[in-house]
């Protein structure tokens, strides 16, 4: 067993980063993320890395198109406000078909908000910004799978010429925990598309997001779904917690999910029998671990840091079979296992009175 060091949570993700095999960041400080462009800034030059702290969030985004392009892991990383700010690049990312790697640790909003835990960038993690496109968005809940999913963001990112994004919050950002880095062997992908010069020896290749010809973009929109499909198919990862026979289910990510486990110890020693879902991947959605779960169990929670956006998911992947409650705070306040019990207790009722 490798061994364990103390991290907080930001910086643990840029440790990763650097272990994956990044060497270029951009990025512009905004709380609660801050760490980890810091981190970056101490240890990139030290190892031949480039590490920018661009004149805003535009122009970073617009950074890791040049660099992605060139084919070179490289990632930037912010929170709420910032992610807003890039969403532009972000798209154009999907329409040149590039590999990258961002952070969001969210904070309260909208607006400027606060900078408090949240969970309400949900909807823009998932759905994205302008046009047909989709975002591999990773969900950890404890410091070690920032590690982890860092390291595989990047890699599914290169695998299938995708943006991946690592949706966190501020409470995991700022919280220490021991970490393993003992991230295994880095997997190196080959891009022949990437533009690094032709040297006369290879046609060059072009970059490109534009067509004017309707039908030459409706076949690049139909094309990159079908990898898209393929991901929907082989990268869905979540965990079941003591699922095998649950009667109430809860559905919860990140931070949320801990508050949630505690909860349902809680119920269990009262004798309620509930168990839950947590997705790693928010897309792509566990959407047929859910649905074949809605013919087991008698309601659902979704528990979030939101005014409701996860569970809208969780109502489509079962296809509203069966109940499903919301527990949820917002503005920067974290659930407590009080609030996700009451929820369970009235779940139970419900499940009761079918």
């Amino acid at each position: 067993m490798s061994e364990k060091v103390l991290m907080k949570g930001n910086e643990a993700i840029a440790e990763a980063a650097l272990m994956a095999g990044c060497r270029h960041y951009f990025g512009y400080p905004i709380t609660p993320q801050t760490e980890l462009t810091a981190y970056m800034a101490k240890r990139l030059p030290k190892m031949d890395g480039v590490f920018l702290q661009a004149e805003s969030e535009i122009a970073a985004i617009n950074m890791v198109i040049g660099v992605s392009a060139a084919g070179k892991r490289v990632m930037t990383s912010s929170s709420s406000p910032g992610i807003s700010l890039k969403s532009e690049g972000l798209s154009y990312l999907a329409g040149c078909d590039l590999p990258a790697f961002v952070v969001n640790v969210q904070r309260g909003g909208p607006g400027l908000g606060g900078i408090q835990p949240s969970q309400s960038d949900y909807f823009q993690a998932t759905r994205g910004a302008h046009g047909d496109y989709r975002t591999i968005v990773l969900a950890p809940d404890s410091v070690q799978e920032m590690v982890s999913l860092t390291v595989k963001g990047f890699d599914l990112a290169d695998k299938y010429r995708m943006t991946s994004m690592l949706l966190a919050d501020g409470t995991l950002g700022q919280m220490m925990e021991p970490v393993s880095l003992d991230v295994g062997e880095i997997t190196k992908y080959d891009k022949p598309w990437a533009a690094t010069g032709t040297k006369m020896e290879r046609p060059k290749n072009i970059i490109n997001s534009l067509s004017l010809i309707p039908e030459e973009l409706e076949s690049w929109n139909l094309t990159r779904y079908e990898r898209y499909k393929i991901v929907e198919e082989n990268e869905v990862m979540y965990e079941e917690y003591m699922m095998d026979d649950a009667e109430i289910c809860i559905v919860s990510f990140g931070i949320t999910a801990r508050v949630s486990k505690n909860a349902i110890n809680e119920a269990r020693a009262k004798g309620i029998k509930v168990g839950m879902i947590r997705p790693i991947t928010l897309w792509p959605f566990p959407k047929k671990v859910l649905c074949e779960a809605a013919d087991k169990v008698k309601a659902f929670i979704s528990v979030e840091m939101s005014m409701g956006q996860l569970i809208e998911d969780v109502e489509l992947a079962t296809r509203c079979k069966k109940p499903v409650l919301l527990c949820n705070r917002c503005g920067g306040v974290i659930p407590s296992p009080q609030n996700v019990m009451d929820s369970i207790l009235e779940a139970d009722k419900i499940g009761g009175e079918q």
